[in-house]
C-alpha cells in the first residue's frame, strides 16, 4: 500500500512508522487513522517483523485530531461513528498485535496523540516532549479509549488530573507519572528506541509475544480469572513451545539460548 500521511520502513525484524504531516503537527484525521489501521495489518502479515517504532516527523509526535475534519464529522453522526470505529480498531490492533510497538515521543503528544501512545507496549520520550490529554481545553472528550487506557497506565487520580485540567507534562514529569519509561536527548530518540529493541532481540520471539499477551490480560480480565488464565497460558507455552525448554537448557549449560523463529500467532 502507498501511504500519504505516514512513512513505513522495514529493516529486518524492525519496522519504523513515522507520522509525516509535520506542518500540521501530525494530526490523527480520518485518512491518517485509516492508514495507521492499514499499516498495522500490513506489519502483522509480515512474520519477520517483531518490533515497530512509532514516531512523528518534526516537532510533534501527534497533536491529536484535525479541527476542520472534526467539525465536518460532528455534523454527520453516521460518519463520526464510522471514524470512531476505525480509530478503535486501529488502536486495539496495535494493542493486540504480535509485534512489540515502541512509541518514540518527540515534541507535542496530546489528545489523540496520547491515545496512540497508550495503545503501544512501551514509550520513551525526547527531552522536548510535552504529553497530556488536553481534550477539555477545547470542550472535547476522548473518543479513542483515552478515558479507559490512561487510568490503567498511571492510576485513576493522576489520570483525572490530566483529563480534567488539560495540563501538559514535560518529559521529566511524564516519566515520574509513568507515561514513559525513559527520557533521552532529542537527537538520540530513534537511536535510543533501536537500542531498547536491540536488547529485546535476544529474547524468544514467541516468548515476547506471549508476555505481551499476558500483560494485556489485565486490561479486560477480572483479577481471579486473569490468574487462572495465566496458569493455562503458561502451561501450554511451557509444554508445547521449544523456546521454553531451550531457555532452561541454555541457563543450565551456561550459554546463550538459541531461540527459534517466531510462532507467536500460534499461541
Amino acid at each position: 500500500m502507498t501511504y500519504q500521511n505516514l512513512r513505513l520502513a522495514v529493516d529486518g525484524v524492525v519496522a519504523r512508522v513515522t507520522l509525516a504531516r509535520p506542518e500540521k503537527l501530525n494530526p490523527l484525521d480520518w485518512s491518517t487513522v485509516k492508514e495507521l489501521k492499514a499499516v498495522v495489518a500490513e506489519l502483522e502479515a509480515k512474520p519477520e517483523v517483531q518490533f515497530v517504532i512509532l514516531t512523528g516527523e518534526g516537532r510533534s509526535f501527534s497533536a491529536g485530531g484535525d479541527l476542520d475534519g472534526y467539525i465536518r464529522l460532528y455534523a454527520n453522526p453516521d460518519e463520526f461513528a464510522a471514524f470512531l470505529d476505525d480509530f478503535y480498531a486501529m488502536l486495539t490492533g496495535i494493542e493486540e498485535a504480535r509485534a512489540i510497538w515502541v512509541a518514540a515521543v518527540n515534541g507535542v503528544c496530546v489528545a489523540g496523540g496520547l491515545e496512540l501512545l497508550l495503545a503501544c507496549d512501551m514509550a520513551i520520550a525526547a527531552q522536548s516532549a510535552r504529553i497530556g490529554d488536553g481534550h477539555l481545553n477545547f470542550g472535547q472528550l476522548p473518543g479513542a479509549g483515552g478515558s479507559q487506557r490512561l487510568p490503567h497506565a498511571i492510576g485513576l487520580l493522576r489520570a483525572k488530573h490530566l483529563m480534567l485540567t488539560g495540563e501538559l507534562l514535560d518529559a521529566d514529569a511524564s516519566e515520574r507519572w509513568g507515561l514513559v519509561t525513559r527520557i533521552v536527548a532529542d537527537d538520540t530518540l530513534i537511536e535510543a528506541a533501536e537500542s531498547l529493541i536491540d536488547g529485546m532481540k535476544k529474547k524468544s520471539p514467541v516468548g515476547l509475544a506471549g508476555m505481551k499477551r499476558l500483560a494485556n490480560m489485565t486490561l479486560d480480565t477480572p483479577y481471579e480469572q486473569g490468574l487462572r488464565d495465566e496458569i493455562a497460558f503458561v502451561h501450554r507455552y511451557a509444554t508445547t513451545e521449544p523456546d521454553a525448554t531451550e531457555g532452561l537448557m541454555a541457563f543450565k549449560e551456561k550459554r546463550a539460548p538459541r531461540f527459534g523463529p517466531s510462532k507467536a500467532k500460534d499461541l
